[in-house]
């Protein structure tokens, strides 16, 4: 089918409401396979994206920070990002549409681990497997952290993991950029909700929608976020993906640090970055459970009792910051062992694209793609995703990435 074919209104295509391929889910993870899918030479077949929310206010996307590491502790999560560093290196070319591609702003700051002794055994584990695939890390000792970052106070630390080819961008753009492409190959966008999934006449499905509508489908692909078990639990399957809230804190200094600055993970699990004059500084809160994917409150009292007493300690400048303003977002958590969820399910041709616990943005580019091959030729052909499959966790058999942030 032609992309002039597959941009017409599904209800111009067909007599009765249908589509190869239902994504549900809008935000980057959707918006990423309906790019790939549509960019795939050998997939001639219609795509329809399933979206509530079109200014998309409340998705875990542009409440992100944004950020992209090869500081991982699993060889399969390092080349995942690892492919999404070469597609942001490669980004207009890839989603421009008419000359035109959202500008991403990306800042190659890097990462900046602090360790203590507690933890240096788990971070030279990962520091190796980091290397093995080729990834531009060096573990400082506390002599060279002091030389290079002179605003931290090294005390208490035995270690810090250094990366390059790493930093942050903004993620409205990065997301617009699979979604403006993905339109314009040909792949339609519906405002509305999924609230149900049936089998319909033969190998087809049927997508109940909030507004009445049911579409029928082929295949249907998971990309739904923190709601992701609410779909999951559509076709009979049991996902152990939650939403987990995720407060940032933005602040000034008023004695600001004048080099480069990395993003830094404290010992404590404080992290802060720059943003233009401004910093951004978040936590993992103290009592990390589930919480109502519609909850999108600021943990207020995680900045006065956590984040900032331990920002002054580890760096002395920030005993005099001023908070500036604060959001909050969702992490759709896998409480297996903190890894996406992705590839074919035991239901025919309905795929999880779900549960990566924070670095989902990332990983976009690379699980887009292997969705597509999957959908395609029935088997990954560049990158194989198969362990972070929903077999292992059928046979509860988790796949622990240790570098969350």
């Amino acid at each position: 089918m032609s992309s002039q074919q597959r941009s017409q209104p599904i209800s111009q295509q067909h007599s009765q409401r249908h589509v190869d391929t239902i994504i549900i889910g809008g935000a980057v993870m959707g918006s990423a396979a309906a790019y790939f899918l549509t960019e795939h030479p050998d997939y001639d077949e219609t795509v329809c994206v399933i979206e509530p929310d079109p200014t998309y206010e409340k998705a875990s996307t542009p409440r992100s920070g944004g950020s992209f590491r090869q500081q991982f502790s699993t060889p399969l999560n390092v080349s995942v990002s690892q492919f999404g560093l070469d597609f942001v290196d490669d980004w207009f070319d890839r989603v421009q549409v008419e000359g035109e591609a959202p500008d991403l702003g990306f800042r190659d700051t890097g990462y900046l681990f602090l360790i203590d002794q507690q933890r240096l055994a788990g971070y030279q584990a990962s520091h190796e497997v980091q290397k093995s695939c080729g990834a531009d890390v060096r573990l400082l000792d506390p002599t060279e952290l002091e030389a290079a970052f002179p605003y931290l106070n090294a005390d208490g630390l035995v270690s810090a993991s250094l990366g390059a080819r790493e930093g942050t961008l903004d993620p409205w753009a990065f997301m617009n950029g699979f979604r403006q492409r993905a339109r314009a190959n040909g792949a339609t966008y519906i405002v509305d909700k999924a609230t149900g999934i049936s089998q319909g006449a033969g190998s087809m499905k049927e997508v109940q929608l909030a507004s009445g509508e049911t579409i029928s489908c082929q295949r249907v692909i998971n990309c739904a976020g923190p709601r992701a078990n609410e779909v999951a639990a559509m076709v009979g399957l049991d996902l152990p993906v939650e939403p987990r809230i995720r407060s940032t804190f933005v602040f000034d200094c008023r004695t600001p640090i004048d080099q480069v600055f990395p993003l830094t993970i404290d010992t404590t699990g404080v992290h802060v970055r720059r943003e233009g004059a401004q910093y951004l500084a978040g936590t993992v809160p103290p009592t990390d459970v589930a919480v109502d994917p519609d909850d999108l409150r600021v943990r207020t009292s995680e900045f006065e009792e956590i984040i900032w007493p331990s920002l002054a300690n580890r760096i002395p400048q920030f005993d005099q910051i001023s908070l500036t303003s604060s959001w909050a977002g969702h992490y759709a958590y896998n409480t297996l062992d903190h890894n996406m969820v992705v590839g074919s399910t035991p239901v025919d041709e309905f795929y999880f694209c779900s549960g990566f616990s924070g670095h989902g943005l990332q990983q976009a580019a690379a699980v887009g793609r292997g969705l597509a091959e999957l959908i395609v030729h029935g088997s990954y052909q560049t990158l194989d995703l198969s362990p972070l499959g929903y077999e292992r966790v059928l046979r509860n058999e988790p796949v622990l990435e240790v570098n969350i942030i």
